[in-house]
């Protein structure tokens, strides 16, 4: 199971120490939400700000690209410490070949979906993906509440990844709290991504054993044994 803070809900003040904190408490990744304000509502921040907080922290960079333009950001990205870029489906038919420049640049693929679209979407990628995150909110902020209908995407994920043999990591982003943590476990996710799940909690490091032990706890019998 893999436990990954999002810096979106960190202390913007205080990035550099708060992306070394995120490692001293036991995480797995470090998530980061880049938004252009274009293909989302928002924005965030850029590889600038990724490369500067990079010697603070050795853990996984894991950064989610919610933009309209991902191929001009992914080199940027890669050079500024990113060790694995996620961008979306909802992109169409670019998503082939910006698949090929992530990889070119000997970083790990994931492909994201956001809460309307249909998976069948994603389904012809799964073979060429490391992940397949499963937005549980729409994007673009932080704190949202959890949109339970979701759960039947992470079931339908999980169930292609047995069919078919495959290995990517079933990511859930989006509301992700201690409980909604434990019903996406259940579904078959096993990479949990939360914002003010984990940093709104009084002790980080508290937080994140007590989400690992719940996910562990509810996950399906074959994550468990993996």
């Amino acid at each position: 199971m893999i436990i990954a803070p999002s810096l979106l809900a960190a202390d913007f003040t205080e990035f550099g120490k708060e992306a070394a904190r995120v490692e001293k408490a036991g995480a797995d990744w470090l998530h980061l939400d880049i938004m252009d304000g274009h293909f989302v509502p928002n924005i965030s921040f850029g590889p600038a700000v990724v490369k500067a907080i990079r010697p603070f922290c050795k853990l996984v960079f894991d950064v989610h690209l919610m933009c309209s333009r991902p191929e001009i950001l992914l080199e940027p990205f890669a050079k500024a410490g990113a060790d694995r870029m996620t961008i979306h489906v909802e992109l169409g038919d670019p998503v082939p070949s910006l698949f090929w420049k992530i990889r070119n640049l000997g970083k790990e693929v994931g492909l994201s979906v956001n809460p309307p679209t249909a998976m069948e979407l994603v389904e012809p990628y799964l073979k060429d993906i490391d992940s397949l995150l499963i937005m549980t909110v729409n994007p673009g902020f932080g704190g949202q509440e959890f949109i339970t209908e979701t759960l039947t995407k992470i079931q339908q994920a999980y169930t292609w990844r047995q069919e078919r043999g495959l290995k990517y990591k079933i990511a859930v982003d989006g509301g992700i709290q201690f409980q909604t943590a434990a019903e996406c476990a259940h579904a078959g996710a096993d990479t949990f991504i939360s914002g003010t799940g984990l940093f709104g909690q009084h002790s980080l490091t508290a937080a994140i054993k007590k989400m690992r032990k719940i996910v562990e706890k509810a996950g399906v019998p074959e994550l468990k044994l993996t």
